[in-house]
């Protein structure tokens, strides 16, 4: 009976052994899985940051570009006003000029390049605005439009809106005379 119970131990010994290489080998298995996979997260983090980064980056160029265009239209709504009440002005002082017949035949010659020039203003005017207040509404909405269209459309406003300060420029120098 004597060389039984020392096989016992060494095969507990065995055994515990056994079970630690298999347990360090599970741990070991699963730390590598947890690097892998925080590794996997932080690459998609980081990309959904870039992402976020690049559209925020795009709403603040809109959002500038929108303000940019209110400013605009302010300006030609001003310039319309100021225009229409000059234009206003100076034909009740014409209406009150001289009987004769050449002045009035001046005068008459004198409304009608000032009402053609007021009406060239008039209507470049109410096309910088409308084209202001169309480029205001794409650029609230600038994700739905491709940011080259938009570009050009602003260009064509801008076209459109110098047209009108040149024809309100004609104007001035008519009134001037």
């Amino acid at each position: 009976m004597g060389p039984a119970p020392a096989a016992r131990p060494r095969r507990t010994v065995v055994l515990l052994t056994v079970a630690l290489v298999l347990a360090v080998a599970l741990g070991a298995a699963l730390v590598g899985r947890m690097l892998v996979t925080t590794h996997a997260w932080q690459r998609s983090s980081a990309g959904w940051e870039a992402l976020a980064r690049t559209h925020g980056a795009d709403l603040a160029t809109a959002q500038g570009e929108l303000a940019d265009a209110q400013a605009q239209l302010t300006d030609a709504q001003t310039q319309l006003a100021t225009a229409q009440a000059r234009i206003t002005e100076l034909a009740d002082e014409k209406a009150q000029l001289g009987d004769t017949s050449a002045a009035q035949s001046q005068l008459a010659d004198y409304q009608a390049r000032v009402s053609q020039a007021a009406g060239n203003v008039a209507t470049a005017l109410a096309q910088c605005i409308t084209g202001q207040q169309k480029l205001i509404g794409y650029l609230e909405e600038s994700d739905r439009y491709d940011p080259a269209d938009l570009a050009r459309f602003k260009q064509d406003v801008t076209t459109v809106c110098g047209a009108a300060t040149d024809a309100n420029a004609a104007l001035q120098r008519e009134l001037s005379q």
